[in-house]
Formats: C-alpha cells, structure tokens, sequence
C-alpha cells in the first residue's frame, strides 16, 4: 500500500505542513507594532490629564536617568519604552509605525522586538556608562561632589526613539542591495552624528547615535546569519 504523507497536498508536492505555516506567518499583517504604537500614544493622552507635578514625577520615576540607574533601578531600562513625555505627533507616529511595522512583517514579532528592545537597553546603558565616566573623568566640585549636573541626573528619559533608530539602523543595514545598503546606512550613521558634533548637543543626541550603530550592527549580524538574505528572513 502506498504512503500517504500528511504534510503535503494535491498540487503541493513537497511542501510540508510546517513550511506551509511558515509561508502563512510571513503573510501575516504585523500585530505587535500597533498594540505598542496606540498602547505609547493612549498613555500619553492620559498622563497629559495629570498635574504637573504628578505627571513629572511618573516619568522621571521610569526614566533611564543617571540617578534611577545608579541607584539600581534596572527596570527603568525596560519601562522607559512605554511611556513619552508628550502624545506623539502624527509625522513621527507614522514613521514609527512604519519602521516597526516592516521590521516585525519581515523578521516576525519576536526578533523585531528583540532588536528594539536591545537597541533601547543597549543605547540607554552607553549614555549612563557615558554621563558616569564624565562624572569620574573630572574633578568633583559643587557641595556633593557630582560633576553631572543634577538636572541632567534628574532628567526625564523615557521614549521609543532609541529603539526606533536600532529598528531603522538595523532595516537599512539589511537591504539587499549592497550600493543602496551603502548608501542607506551612511546616511542615516551621517545624520545622527551631526546632532552629536554640534556645540548645543545633549545625552540624548548621543543615545540616538549608538541605538543606530547598534541596529546596524545587529542587522549586519543578521545579513551574514543569513547568508545576505537578512531582509527577508522572518521568524516568529
């Protein structure tokens, strides 16, 4: 009697159930990106119906600040990416949306998130290790011997732009076209460092800089894990 094999199909020969499944994920309409873009912008509209000081204190109490972070407050580098300090403007919304969006329809939800996620945590722990090494590279002055600045110690740093520069740096870094791939992540590497040489900059400029070169590391990373398909590769 011949075999029936379960996992293909009249027309199909060969694909098995699992790839089918696959093809299916990778069809799939991103889920992830607008349950996190509305989720960010619905807490923004009600933190804004705060009062002020209320409202400064449940930022500050999540934000990736030097004194959260020296005092150990780790979970700050998570919680940080929920919350703004405004509702986000339509422009940098849909921007966001759509660099989100591409990167969770063509990598899947989990390492779309991871490369967010690390790129967040990642350029959040190089402005700290950065502001600290100023604080011990100079001599201390002021009546507690800190050289940062309380209002930068104390700044509000919460947000999605870190994670959102990784996600665009590691996109860029994954297109399969080397010239425009080239290209592409020159640009973007030449537009967050013109923020940084500027004599008005700020920790935040910085943290911009490194969550880009973080995502074009991890895409790069990507790339050649993938044999230069990274750009297409998905895996939920």
């Amino acid at each position: 009697m011949p075999t029936i094999n379960a996992g293909t199909g009249p027309g199909r020969p060969g694909h098995s159930r699992p790839e089918i499944l696959t093809r299916i994920r990778r069809t799939a309409v991103p889920w992830a990106t607008p349950l996190y873009v509305g989720g960010v912008q619905l807490g923004a509209y009600a933190t804004a119906r705060l009062p002020g000081r209320r409202r400064a204190e449940l930022l500050r109490a999540h934000s990736t600040n030097v004194a959260n972070l020296r005092a150990g407050r780790w979970r700050t580098l998570v919680t940080s990416a929920a919350f703004v300090e405004h509702p986000l403007p339509l422009p940098y919304g849909a921007a966001l949306l759509a660099a989100l969006g591409t990167a969770e329809a063509r990598w899947g939800t989990g390492r779309a998130a991871g490369v967010f996620m690390a790129g967040h945590i990642g350029a959040s722990l190089l402005v700290y290790a950065g502001l600290r090494a100023r604080e011990h590279g100079r001599p201390a002055h002021g009546p507690t011997g800190d050289t940062v600045p309380d209002a930068t110690a104390q700044a509000i740093d919460v947000g999605a732009s870190y994670g959102f520069n990784a996600t665009v740096g590691a996109l860029a870094a994954t297109v399969p076209h080397r010239g425009i791939r080239a290209a592409a992540t020159g640009g973007l590497l030449a537009l967050a460092t013109a923020p940084v040489l500027r004599r008005g900059r700020t920790f935040t400029d910085a943290g911009h800089l490194a969550a880009l070169a973080l995502g074009v590391a991890m895409g790069a990373g990507m790339r050649r894990a993938t044999g230069g398909g990274g750009a297409g590769t998905k895996r939920a």
